[in-house]
């Protein structure tokens, strides 16, 4: 009786036993589990914070005040040494033949015996040019116009001439400057101010400052019509935008440019009203280079391109991502000999051309999991009616 009481017991513990480590095993397994998500989320915040314009597809106006230094290249042994190189132009401050001064200075007695030298006749001349900046200060100008009466007695004014618009006033060459320190310079208006005041002595206020970007902006109307309409008639233009700050609040900086010219536009809008007031693609019909953001497809009558730069950011971020393999190798190991890759050539494609795409196809196939694998190469054809024909390539 105490035996089989015993067994009962120990069935029973056993059952409770084997439930438990059940249901221990069942949280382990979400603990597993959670720890795996947990894991994976832990990598991409990481990845997430180590992405900068060099790793991702980020811009690099949104690297801020961190951005990454620039690795300097390195100096191998026997290359070229620091400084100026054999054959190259120097440039040096060399005298000149006609000085606007010259101050001639006279020893009044001998070193030797003492002897007054003023009589004594001139054995040679040792002649130093020092280059430095004349007095500057502001030169006022008066104008006064008359006024006559004509023998019918008719009073008439003589009208003043552009530059004095007010009865004290700063003229072109003030304002001009100051444009300049702002607007090419940088300067702060306070410190552009301060500037021209202590060099010119001229007492500019800040507001005034502040004030001469618009002048000049108004000025420029026709110019900027210039440059828009040779920017529409281009036939290549890059086109781009970026954020900015405008009295504390989100703008947008929109560019189009070529070779020689640059046209920036500020609006408080990224899309196509902004593209729209910026004038440059409303009417463009030659070969548009934008990053592929979608209000550049609004405007048909160019031919789209998309821009180098920004598709290797997004290549560099989507090599960096798991599971891509071999891909993660191919804008290195598929780099094109001369630092570029082969670009559309007549006729059919040379050796050194055909082993730059063969390279970068069989690291795309290495990079996909087996089965999805295509077996042909893009550069290959289809056979049509017997004869090959190219296959059509999607944007």
């Amino acid at each position: 009786m105490i035996v089989v009481q015993a067994q009962v017991i120990a069935a029973r513990v056993f059952t409770g036993l084997r439930a438990r480590v059940a249901a221990l095993e069942q949280a382990n397994a979400r603990l597993v589990q959670a720890n795996q998500v947990l894991a994976a989320w832990v990598e991409e915040l990481e990845r997430r914070l180590g992405r900068d314009s060099s790793t991702s597809s980020k811009p690099p106006s949104s690297d801020g005040l961190g951005k990454p230094a620039t690795p300097g290249p390195e100096r191998r042994a026997g290359g070229r040494k620091p400084g100026k190189q054999p054959g190259a132009p120097g440039a040096h401050l060399a005298r000149v033949g006609d000085p606007d001064e010259v101050v001639v200075h006279r020893p009044v007695t001998c070193q030797g015996c003492g002897a007054d030298l003023t009589l004594a006749p001139v054995c040679g001349v040792e002649a130093r040019q020092v280059f430095d900046l004349p007095r500057v200060r502001l030169v006022v100008i008066e104008h006064q116009a008359e006024q006559r009466q004509c023998g019918c007695g008719r009073v008439t004014a003589a009208s003043f001439p552009g530059p004095a618009r007010a009865a004290a006033c700063f003229g072109p060459g003030v304002r001009a400057l100051g444009s300049y320190l702002g607007a090419w310079q940088y300067l702060p208006v306070e410190r552009a101010a301060e500037l021209l005041g202590d060099v010119l002595g001229a007492p500019v206020s800040a507001g005034w400052l502040a004030g001469l970007a618009a002048e000049g902006a108004g000025g420029l109307a026709e110019f900027a019509e210039t440059v828009r309409e040779q920017l529409r008639a281009a036939p290549v233009a890059h086109f781009d935008e970026t954020g900015a700050r405008v009295a504390g609040r989100l703008h947008w900086v929109h560019s189009a440019s070529t070779g020689q010219l640059s046209w920036f536009a500020v609006h408080a809008k990224r899309g196509a009203d902004a593209m729209d007031a910026a004038g440059a693609l409303p009417g463009f019909g030659g070969v548009a280079v934008h990053d592929c953001w979608s209000p550049y497809w609004r405007y048909d009558k160019a031919t789209h391109a998309l821009c180098a730069a920004h598709l290797l950011r997004e290549l560099d971020e989507a090599a960096g991502q798991p599971g891509q393999g071999g891909l993660g190798s191919c804008p290195s190991g598929c780099r094109w000999p001369a630092g570029r890759p082969p670009g559309p050539a007549r006729g059919a494609p040379s050796g050194s051309t055909r082993r730059w795409w063969r390279a970068c196809w069989a690291a795309t196939r290495r990079s996909l999991p087996r089965g999805t694998r295509p077996t042909r190469r893009p550069d290959q054809r289809d056979e049509v009616d017997g004869r090959s024909a190219p296959r059509r390539r999607a944007c």
